[in-house]
């Protein structure tokens, strides 16, 4: 389970720009992330922690397919995005790069002071007061990937996993 430190609140329609601004793509993305959401919530990069949570409107994430714009989250230490919707490239982005996503219809509700909780399963969430908002399930794959860090240390993993059963079998 995931505990939040704290939550940021955006509204819909963040796009990929927002989040890795072009005028910092030519960096390395330590920099890009100093600068994300900087026209948007001006403290962010600056204040952000650690497990901390982005609750958002719809479309969160629209915009081109620069895989910098999950990258800078991941480099901050996002622990989850929650919103209704997400643009298509960035969802597959962000799972790609070990970056949660949880596609929930009452992001809204939940406040700027609150604390929250990631259930294991990815699909709700615990708020400081007991209540549960459901959000759609995490396929099982999604979630091991988030897990493990992104597509990439998923895979070797996978492979590492098959080598050893490979060789418990053939030793």
């Amino acid at each position: 389970m995931i505990v939040s430190h704290r939550i940021w609140h955006l509204g819909a329609d963040v796009d990929t720009d927002a989040l890795a601004p072009g005028a910092w793509m030519q960096y390395g993305i330590d920099v890009v992330a100093q600068h994300s959401l900087e026209n948007l919530l001006p403290a962010f990069a600056r204040e952000v922690r650690p497990g901390d949570v982005i609750v958002a409107g719809p479309n969160f994430g629209i915009g081109s397919s620069r895989e910098q714009a999950a990258a800078a989250l991941v480099q901050l230490g996002i622990a989850a995005v929650i919103a209704p919707s997400y643009g298509g490239l960035f969802f597959r982005n962000a799972f790609n790069l070990g970056l949660l996503l949880l596609t929930c219809t009452q992001a809204e509700r939940l406040q700027k002071e609150e604390r929250l909780a990631l259930d294991g399963s990815g699909s709700a969430i615990i708020l400081q007061s007991g209540a549960r908002l459901d959000c759609e399930p995490v396929p099982d794959f999604l979630l091991q990937m988030a897990r493990a860090g992104g597509l990439l240390p998923s895979l070797k993993q996978r492979l590492a996993r098959e080598r050893d059963a490979a060789g418990i079998a053939h030793g």
